[in-house]
Formats: C-alpha cells, structure tokens, sequence
C-alpha cells in the first residue's frame, strides 16, 4: 500500500485548505517533505493550474504552484520520497516538452519521478492558453503513447494522429527505464485510459462505492486482462482524516478506500498549523504502520 500526500500550501482549494497556507512559504513544503520522508511516506504531489479564471477561482481554487520548480527544489532537499505531478494537463503542452522538462526532474531527483496526468476540464484555461478544448480528449490518448514512446529514450520517435517526430535527440531523457505514468480524471473514460495506456488510475471526486462499481467493469475488459502489470489504484480521502483526535474515524476511512479497490493513498488532515500538520503526518504513518502490522 502506497501512502502519499496531497501537499500543503501547494494549492488551495476552497473548503480543503487551512488559514496558515495563505502565507506558507517553501521553506514550510520543504519541511513537511523531509517528515514524510523520514516518517516513510512514499510520495508526495503537486498539482498545475497555469491560470485560473476569476470567475471560476472559487470553485477551481485560485493557487497552483508550477509543478516542475516545485517538485525540483524537493527534489533537492530529499533524497527518496517520490515526487508526483498530480496532475500535469496533457492538452497544454506538446509530449517532447513534458519528456524533456519531466525526464530532466527524474534525472535530478535520482529516478524518483511518478508523471500524473490528466486531460483537463476548464475549457476557459485552455482558451487563455490558445489550445484547443474539443478534442483534446483524443489528443491526450495520442500524447500518452507519445510520452511512453518519449520519456527514457535519447532518441525519440513517434507517429500518431496528432503528433509525429523523428531524427531527433533528447539529452538528457529520464533516469527510470519507464516512468510511472499516473492517469487523473473523475469519469470511466479516465479509467479506461488508465487501464489501456498508463500504470496508475488517480481519480478524484468519486464516492468509494462509484469506484467499486467503475473498477469491477473494468476489471472485465480485455484491456485489464492483456495488462502486463498491475494497474495502481491511488485514492483519496473525501474529507479530511484527523489521526490524532479521531484516529477511529480516519482508520474507517482508510478502510473504506482499501475495500473500493485502492493500492495506494493520497491522503490530506485537518490541520490549523504547521505544526498541527506535521503532528497529523506523524499520527497517519504510525496509523497505517500499525494496520500493516495486522495485516501481516
């Protein structure tokens, strides 16, 4: 069982985020990485928003730090915890621009990069952006087999219905062999392109019995049985957990994503400080230690 965290100050969600956040510096991130690290958490995330429309910031959230700065400096005061885009918007970049930007992280972190993607929503983004919206469903399936194609080579190819490169070079490309391609979403579509092209599904907004339901029918599909490995289910919490005032309450939630059909967890506290988070961090590993302990 994976255990990661939906990283503080980060990004601020209206109803998810707490006030000590507004004026949370990297300082504070880098802080909270190093406990995860040494309290043997697996992972940890951050998001991207290039833009976000006023009129949809309250609902969106209006704070997104760039993923790969982010992750790059944690790249540099960690030494193994992984480091997840949750997720990078396939639709805003062309796949060499994520091979090279990514596979250079994965070079600088020591092979520790976990590359979630998703295919984006806010269509008004996209527009600011001048990139198309209508299709970019297709377009993203497309960008998947190109960045499979991509990430670890140094001489890329590729030729698809949106994107066709050849004779090029690629130095440097990604340190792992395949990097974990983690696939973001709240629909079956996410799902089935999980399942067909990535090594992980990392939905979002999906009640734990929904997933049940959209894992058992995928689990019938040819896709699932022609898999050559296990697909990553990575879960999150759909209301705060609180192990140290209500570690009954958060042990029940956990179990309740692990009975949906989670294989890992991305998990966020109540917390009112940083100090409060760093508490709850340490309460949810001893939390999950212990469980594991029953376990086996």
């Amino acid at each position: 069982m994976r255990l990661g965290i939906t990283t503080p100050v980060l990004s601020m969600v209206p109803g998810t985020d707490a006030t000590w956040e507004l004026d949370g510096t990297i300082e504070d991130v880098a802080t909270v990485a190093t406990a995860a690290e040494r309290l043997g958490y697996d992972f940890l995330t951050c998001a991207e928003h290039v833009v976000v429309p006023t009129g949809v910031a309250g609902e969106r959230g209006s704070r997104y730090w760039d993923p790969l700065a982010t992750l790059g400096y944690l790249a540099a005061v960690t030494a193994q915890i992984s480091l997840a885009t949750n997720v990078v918007v396939l639709g805003y970049h062309h796949p060499l621009e994520i091979a090279k930007r990514y596979g250079t992280l994965d070079q600088v972190s020591g092979g520790r990069l976990i590359l979630g993607l998703g295919v984006g929503s806010l269509r008004e983004e996209f527009e600011l952006l001048g990139r198309p919206f209508d299709d970019r469903g297709a377009r993203a399936d497309d960008a998947l087999r190109a960045l499979r194609a991509s990430l670890s080579e140094r001489r890329p190819e590729y030729s698809g219905p949106y994107y066709r490169y050849a004779d090029v070079v690629m130095d440097p490309c990604a340190r792992q062999d395949q990097v974990p391609l983690w696939i973001g979403g709240r629909t079956a579509r996410s799902l089935r392109r999980a399942v067909e092209l990535g090594d992980g599904w990392a939905p979002f907004g999906i009640r734990a019995t929904d997933i049940t339901t959209m894992l058992a029918a995928a689990r019938a599909t040819p896709a699932w049985a022609g898999r050559n490995e296990p697909l990553e289910v990575v879960l999150r919490n759909g209301r705060p957990l609180d192990p140290l005032d209500d570690p009954e309450g958060a042990r029940d939630i956990v179990g309740r994503l692990v009975d949906a059909g989670a294989t890992g967890l991305q998990v966020w506290f109540a917390h009112r400080s940083l100090a409060h988070y760093l508490e709850q961090l340490e309460a949810m590993a001893e939390l999950v230690g212990s469980e594991r302990v029953k376990q086996e």
